[in-house]
């Protein structure tokens, strides 16, 4: 099941929409969404509305908008397990941060959408566009190998889905691959896409339908062909309506393709050698750098100088046209260091609340569990079934010691208890120290007759330490009473709280008689 057939509410009028779009009309398409967002309770056509109208905001490049839209999109297909809704909404999210020059966001979204993405079990026609979308957030970032990777991938998903191929030829993404060829000295390859762009242009033509070709579609194919006269090659004629000067005037009212028209002027005037009309269309062309990249004003106005025989203001311009690249180029270096600096930090952060988390769940003194890990740790056991008994180890003539020696020998002494007891203890039993010296141990699925074996073993093996040259005169020995711990649910609490009272009556019991017997 596609996307689409999921939404219930204002089907028509969302379809419309996006009819509106691909005709280039992004302004009426928002004022059709405002309305299905005013009327509709359904989340999955709220969702629609909302990604059409970031598709639109972006197309009209409305940028004041375009953070609040992005989030208000994004929280609405938060709660829905649809990877395409998501992946679409990521792929727009990145052309509007990229647009807003936020370009750790941008390369963040950029990743999530090709996860979300490539996780569509059942593409369809609206998984295309999504690619599609993606396509142009690579391309407009520089990223133009994984543009032309994302392009190729919405073809095929469109082709399948019955779209004409000609509606994926994104002349726009090859067309700013080639001008970033000529930006970084490679004129050459430059004009290799741009011809390669042209015979496509000849294909539809010849084999297509030309009308179907999107707006900024044949604004591209128009900015292709002045840009290879700019360079200085001959273009032979087209069908016609379809050379340069006509495809850039029917290149639609978008951002973009005010951008490609007003350089597109500019190329012409080269071309022609109309030279002060391109210096004055220059010094006035305001357009996103994010349309054809930073360097394109000053790469032209390069060949606007080699075109008047000015060599020497051609090489400055050319100069300049290069550092600019190279500064898009020194940005997403910039930001992929600093990426890997923030990582870094994040790592070292987890791992200071995971030693914090250690620290606050253990004994410093002994390195073992403390009461909250014990608390924890009988819950856990307890609800999940298994039976268990509680030990509780107190030491005998602990006082004399710290009496006698000072505190620093009673920290020494704790210590070698703590790993006498660990040492005689089963497989998988639990140990922990329960404060001053007081040690409780958990035997999980063992009974009593268990635990009085294990008892035994701890007294013996405390008994045979050398205590007299660690404090001598006085003798540490240690006495254990245990119980089982019964219950479950609201009541495990207060089977702890029993468990513990029994054991440490048990305890003192033991004491007890060790005292009777000598």
């Amino acid at each position: 099941m596609g996307w689409l057939d999921q939404v219930t509410d204002q089907v028509e009028e969302l379809t419309r929409a996006r009819e509106l779009m691909e005709r280039d009309r992004s302004a009426e398409a928002v004022g059709q969404l405002d309305l299905v967002l005013a009327r509709t309770t359904d989340p999955y056509a709220r969702a629609d509305a909302l990604v059409q109208r970031l598709s639109a905001l972006i197309n009209l490049g409305r940028t004041a908008e375009y953070a609040r839209a992005a989030e208000v999109a994004l929280a609405a297909a938060e709660d829905l397990a649809e990877p395409y809704l998501k992946g679409h909404l990521h792929a727009l999210a990145a052309l509007a941060a990229q647009d807003l020059g936020a370009l750790d966001r941008c390369v963040t979204h950029l990743v999530r959408s090709v996860r979300a993405l490539e996780s569509v079990t059942d593409p369809d026609q609206e998984t295309a566009w999504a690619w599609h979308d993606l396509a142009m957030a690579y391309s407009y970032l520089g990223f133009h190998g994984y543009a032309l990777g994302a392009i190729e991938q919405a073809r095929v998903l469109g082709t399948r889905a019955g779209i004409a191929e000609e509606m994926f030829a994104a002349p726009g993404i090859r067309l700013r691959n080639a001008v970033a060829l000529d930006h970084n000295g490679d004129s050459d390859g430059c004009l290799r896409v741009l011809r390669d762009i042209g015979a496509d242009l000849d294909r539809i033509l010849a084999g297509g339908d030309p009308s179907r070709l999107r707006p900024s579609s044949l604004a591209a194919y128009g900015y292709a062909l002045a840009r290879r006269g700019a360079l200085g090659e001959q273009v032979g004629p087209r069908a016609r309506g379809h050379d340069a000067a006509a495809l850039l005037a029917r290149g639609g009212y978008g951002a973009r393709s005010h951008d490609l028209r007003r350089l597109g002027d500019v190329c012409l005037a080269i071309t022609a050698g109309r030279l002060i009309e391109a210096a004055a269309r220059l010094d006035t062309a305001a357009v996103a750098t994010e349309t054809l990249g930073a360097a394109e004003p000053a790469r032209l106005r390069s060949l606007m100088y080699a075109h008047s025989g000015d060599h020497a203001a051609a090489h400055r311009a050319d100069r300049h046209a290069f550092r600019l690249a190279v500064q898009r180029t020194d940005r997403l270096r910039d930001m992929y260091v600093d990426g890997i600096a923030t990582r870094i930090d994040h790592e070292e952060l987890r791992r200071t609340a995971e030693q914090y988390a250690g620290e606050a769940m253990t004994d410093p003194l002994t390195g073992l569990a403390n009461r909250r890990q014990l608390d924890k740790y009988v819950e856990t056991m307890i609800s999940l079934g298994r039976p268990a008994v509680i030990g509780i180890c107190d030491l005998d003539g602990f006082k004399a010691v710290n009496t006698a020696h000072g505190h620093h020998a009673g920290d020494l002494v704790l210590q070698r208890v703590a790993g006498v007891i660990n040492r005689v203890m089963r497989r998988g039993d639990f140990v922990a120290r329960y404060g001053g010296d007081e040690f409780v141990v958990v035997l999980t699925g063992a009974g009593l007759a268990e635990a009085g074996e294990v008892a035994r073993r701890i007294g013996q093996a405390v008994a045979a330490e050398d205590w007299e040259s660690l404090v001598p005169g006085t003798p540490v020995e240690v006495s254990i009473g245990f119980a089982e711990v019964t219950g479950s649910g609201a009541a495990l609490r207060e089977a702890l709280a029993s468990a513990f009272d029994v054991a440490d009556r048990e305890m003192m019991r033991a004491r007890s008689r060790a005292r009777a017997a000598t």
